[in-house]
């Protein structure tokens, strides 16, 4: 990108070549880099998929549909979004809280990663409201800890503030040590945002600390890069070279190329405000270059702009030229992808209404043959119960009555129990231990009714069979005594 090296051609086609060139070779080095990570995700939900295909319980089908859909949501966001919502449907239906709330965290993940802020906000709060049921602190603290940064991202700070305070108010509560880090770094990046540097300081640091009792030099980089970012705004210009410094060296060690990224170009502003002109030119460089090798294209059009900027300052006409065609390039890369992604959550969306659809027809022939079921019971008892009174009129051994009475009865409580348990879990909101309690108590007042039910029941039937028994026995005798009038003495042989 120096000046003069094609002077053997007209120079707009050699700043035209070279940055075709060079757009093509960074590219392929992007590529590359990412290369092996995509494999190693695409091996990982190939192999959930051929589990998938053979698994025949429905919570582990969840489990491993929910991961294969976080395996594929980095290279496959179309695939991993159907995958989750598959997920998402079985879970609901068999009523697998924690299968739920798993795939409405990769759905609101990956509508974060497409920039489509206002669907995984929607699914955050699903999952929170979900949560707040299951009622486990961690999960209740990072759901908060996401709608905030959703915010963040919208650039509504206040709001992601908000959702910070709460989620480090449970953090704190509970002790919940992996997600302290997390928070104090949040809480930190949006005080800077909003120019409080005081509270930004605070965080911070506190997120330094906690980075560093845990020995991470990607969490003490990103956290040094902040402190840089504040004490640069307030002109402390010691300080923040010194912090930017820190975190390029833990960042490099930790090879966090985005997060050196930005702490590269920060140190290049410092030193472009304190008219270290050559200092500010290496950074931005360097920001640029591992922008460009890693494929991060917000990065590199900072850089870009950044370096056109200087080159347009020291009258350097080639380079700041070559620098403004190559932002030009990424502009109408990023809205290109912008649009792509537009539409792709356009065909995301289509398809997810489509799923639901489709669900929803299941769903209702579901419900039309359970319904049918229960007819058929509700018919069944009284026919059944009749049939035993007609049998209690033939002659049958008292013993298979009180068999069949005793049926019809368990039956009767058995459907009446049936049809009070989805109202009980709605209730207790499937609470098992509330749910038996309940039960108990129903079986505490039935029983005694059923017993006396059935004892009413069997003594009416046996009676009526001994009644239906005696006359027939009498009817046999009179018969007997007509076909043999002579074989009782009458009243003229007594004498």
């Amino acid at each position: 990108m120096q000046n003069g090296i094609y002077h053997s051609m007209p120079k707009f086609m050699t700043r035209r070549g070279k940055l075709t060139s060079m757009k093509k070779v960074f590219l392929l080095l992007g590529l590359c880099f990412l290369s092996a990570h995509v494999i190693a995700q695409k091996s990982v939900a190939d192999s959930l998929a051929r589990l998938l295909a053979t698994e025949k319980t429905d919570t582990n089908r969840v489990k491993l549909m929910w991961q294969q859909a976080d395996a594929s949501k980095n290279y496959d966001p179309e695939k991993a979004l159907i995958m989750a919502s598959r997920a998402l449907i079985l879970a609901e239906r068999i009523k697998y809280l924690a299968g739920q709330s798993s795939s409405l965290k990769i759905m609101a993940n990956t509508f974060q990663r497409l920039g489509n802020y206002p669907r995984a906000l929607d699914y955050n709060f699903k999952k929170l409201k979900l949560d707040e049921k299951i009622d486990i602190p961690l999960s209740l603290a990072s759901d908060l800890m996401n709608i905030g940064i959703v915010y963040a991202y919208m650039e509504e700070y206040q709001k992601a503030l908000d959702y910070y305070y709460r989620s480090d108010s449970m953090i704190r509560r509970y002790d919940i040590g992996y997600l302290k880090y997390f928070s104090a770094q949040n809480l930190g990046d949006v005080y800077d945002r909003l120019n409080i540097p005081d509270s930004a300081f605070f965080y911070f640091n506190r997120a330094i600390e906690l980075a560093k009792a845990i020995k991470n030099d990607d969490f003490t980089g990103s956290s040094m890069t902040g402190l840089g970012h504040t004490y640069l705004k307030q002109k402390n210009y010691m300080l923040a070279q010194s912090y930017y410094l820190s975190a390029i060296i833990y960042l490099k060690a930790s090879n966090d190329d985005d997060n050196l990224c930005e702490a590269t170009l920060g140190l290049a502003k410092l030193y472009k405000e304190t008219k270290q002109k050559d200092s500010a030119i290496y950074y931005s460089r360097m920001s640029h270059t591992l922008a460009q090798g890693a494929g991060f294209l917000s990065r590199d059009l900072d850089a870009s702009e950044f370096l056109t900027t200087q080159f347009k300052e020291l009258k350097n006409i080639d380079s700041a030229f070559l620098y403004m065609n190559y932002v030009q390039v990424l502009n109408d890369s990023v809205n290109s992808k912008s649009r792509i992604r537009e539409a792709q959550v356009l065909s995301i969306n289509e398809q997810l209404r489509q799923i639901e659809l489709e669900e929803n027809r299941k769903t209702v022939q579901r419900e039309r043959v359970q319904q049918l079921q229960l007819l058929f019971i509700g018919i069944f008892i009284p026919g059944f119960f009749l049939f035993t009174l007609l049998l209690s009129r033939i002659r049958i051994h008292v013993r298979v009555i009180k068999i069949l009475g005793i049926i019809s009865l368990l039956i009767l409580f058995e459907y009446l129990t049936l049809l009070l348990h989805p109202y009980v879990a709605e209730l207790t909101n499937h609470k098992p231990v509330i749910e038996m309690l309940i039960f108990v108590s129903i079986a505490a007042i039935l029983i005694p009714t059923h017993h006396r039910v059935e004892h009413w029941l069997i003594k009416r039937l046996v009676s009526d069979k001994n009644i239906a028994g005696q006359g027939r026995l009498k009817l046999k005798k009179q018969r007997i005594k007509m076909k043999n009038p002579d074989t009782e003495p009458g009243p003229d042989s007594i004498a």
